[in-house]
């Protein structure tokens, strides 16, 4: 049973999202569309409401929707070697997910969090409308002309300016304001789900009048022409962006057209040019120039493009209370050397992000073959039975074994306590967490637990923004007691289901607040350290003064963690 698709035609309150799916929707060759904003906030609901849209196969059948799980390999999404087919001596290419996408959506959620090599594949193979695939010595290629939809959260990192300005379009959706139109969103959502036939009937009308809509725009398209004057236009509009990249020249070049048939003429107009602009510059424009007005409303005259909805959050982030404080990071704590990664448990071969092939094993249902290795067994084999032709079996396969290469986790947790060496302490956080971030060869991420007063606070979750990771660090409060128990206690929550992630603790041990009252603080904090011991930890000792105590070397000894001391150099 087919489960009824929420109507794009009826996503409220969210008109630049629409028409930004529409023009991809007409003209592909735009490269795809990035959309940005929170969870919930009605991207994956449009993307699939998109896919509806589009015309069907030649055999009758739906256009596709394909959701790229961010966890497949290279082989799984541009297509391998068709194992099967070379054991019948045949050479053959076994079609991976964008040739499943081909005429349709290929819908990557949290693409910011998908390894660069794979979006830069996606990203050529949108702009291009082919997928040419190179795997074992063999080479092919296959149409794949699809809608790219890529979604993210901001708050979750951003991504590389080169990837950026390869998406052709980019709108940032947020929720309204307008306490009318959230509850018109609340309203259609819920008589969605209270019965999804009946709501898509109420819809028809609407999706079938948008379908036809952007069918005949497709078809009239090849016709729309730009003057010539309007060139002129396209490089002011990119220029004052201060936008570098000829491809937003391109894109706009592009979109106007889209935007032009989809509205019934064959000529485009100056006014198209601004009315697509902002989606085309937005997140290419160079952030010292001013913003870009939002996309200008349609002519009275003619028919807006169809509003859109969903139930959304607010992509506002909560203000801190905490002192505005600049921490200056500290030189020598920013390479902090941290304790080495170690694989996943339950990591299997190929999975992850590839890296370098270090060997090769028996496998006899590769992922991905390696064809050295298994020629090689193949005429071992021969030569040991003393056959003449070398035939490939099963048992010859051989899978490679790539080098890890994903971002390590690593969770901060930092005494923002009123002891001695506060500032100092903070601003060494600061230098670590973002001396990590700043290895563009990782995709590392961190989080940040703060403690003072009486209890311990999750600051920053796993994140590998150093936007994010600098403004947590600048809003934490300071001074008061140090609840040091407290915040190892978080940490062991924190760190449940993220295996392989590490710690880092800044501390000087001095321990003065209780789990509970009247306990014993410090037999508290050596109890919590014991509760982490197995997890991959660094405790970097900030006590300082003439009296020193040395606690944070005994918290190292319970966590089984490494020591070093905030003065001590990388």
């Amino acid at each position: 049973m087919t489960v009824p698709l929420y109507p794009l035609s009826a996503v409220a309150h969210q008109p630049d999202l629409v028409l930004a799916l529409s023009l991809l929707a007409v003209s592909p060759d735009i490269g795809g569309v990035l959309i940005r904003g929170d969870r919930g906030a009605a991207k994956s609901t449009a993307a699939r409401g998109l896919a509806a849209l589009l015309p069907p196969a030649p055999d009758g059948t739906p256009a596709p929707f394909v959701n790229l799980p961010l966890g497949a390999t290279e082989d799984r999404v541009v297509g391998t070697l068709d194992l099967d087919a070379a054991l019948r001596g045949e050479v053959r290419l076994r079609p991976g997910l964008i040739a499943t996408a081909h005429g349709g959506v290929l819908y990557i959620d949290e693409v910011n969090l998908l390894a660069d090599h794979l979006v830069d594949v996606l990203l050529d193979v949108a702009a291009m409308g082919v997928n040419r695939v190179q795997r074992d010595g063999l080479s092919a290629e296959h149409p794949a002309r699809l809608a790219l939809v890529g979604s993210m959260n901001p708050e979750e990192g951003g991504l590389r300016p080169q990837f950026l300005d390869r998406f052709g379009l980019c709108v940032d959706v947020q929720a309204p304001a307008a306490p009318g139109e959230r509850a018109e969103i609340v309203r259609r959502r819920m008589r969605f789900e209270a019965d999804p036939p009946a709501f898509v009937q109420e819809w028809r009308g609407e999706e079938e009048t948008l379908a036809a809509r952007l069918a005949a725009a497709r078809v009239r398209l090849p016709r729309v022409v730009m003057p010539d004057g309007l060139l002129d236009t396209i490089a002011a509009l990119s220029a004052g962006a201060g936008v570098r990249s000829l491809r937003g020249d391109l894109v706009l070049h592009r979109a106007a057209r889209a935007l032009a048939a989809l509205e019934g003429r064959e000529e485009v107009r100056e006014g198209d040019l601004h009315r697509v602009a902002p989606l085309v510059l937005t997140h290419r424009r160079d952030p010292r120039t001013p913003p870009l007005p939002p996309p200008l409303p349609a002519p009275p005259q003619e028919t807006p493009p169809p509003q859109t909805d969903m139930p959304q959050e607010s992509s506002q982030v909560p203000s801190t209370d905490g002192p505005e404080e600049v921490f200056a990071p500290t030189a020598n704590t920013a390479r902090l050397n941290l304790p080495p990664v170690s694989a996943a448990p339950g990591a299997g071969r190929g999975e992850g992000t590839p890296g370098r092939t270090v060997r090769a094993v028996p496998d006899p249902q590769p992922v991905t073959l390696a064809v050295p290795d298994t020629l090689r067994a193949a005429l071992t084999r021969t030569a040991v039975g003393g056959g003449g032709m070398v035939t490939l079996r099963r048992e010859d396969f051989h899978a490679p074994v790539r080098e890890e290469t994903g971002g390590r986790r690593v969770l901060f947790v930092a005494d923002a306590s009123g002891s001695m060496g506060t500032r100092e302490r903070m601003g060494a956080v600061k230098g670590a967490m973002l001396g990590l971030l700043h290895e563009q060869t990782r995709r590392d991420r961190v989080a940040l637990v703060t403690f003072r007063a009486t209890g311990a606070t999750l600051a920053l979750s796993f994140t590998p923004n150093p936007q994010a990771a600098e403004a947590a660090i600048t809003a934490a409060p300071t001074g008061g007691r140090t609840p040091l128990a407290h915040a190892l206690t978080l940490a062991a929550e924190v760190l449940v289901g993220e295996r392989g992630a590490q710690l880092v603790l800044f501390t000087d041990g001095r321990a003065n607040v209780p789990l509970t009252a009247g306990g014993d603080a410090w037999a508290d904090a050596l109890s919590a350290a014991r509760a982490l011991r197995g997890v991959s930890a660094l405790v970097v000792d900030t006590e300082t003064g003439h009296v020193r105590l040395g606690r944070a070397a005994q918290l190292a000894g319970a966590l089984g963690a490494e020591l070093t001391t905030l003065g001590a150099p990388a």
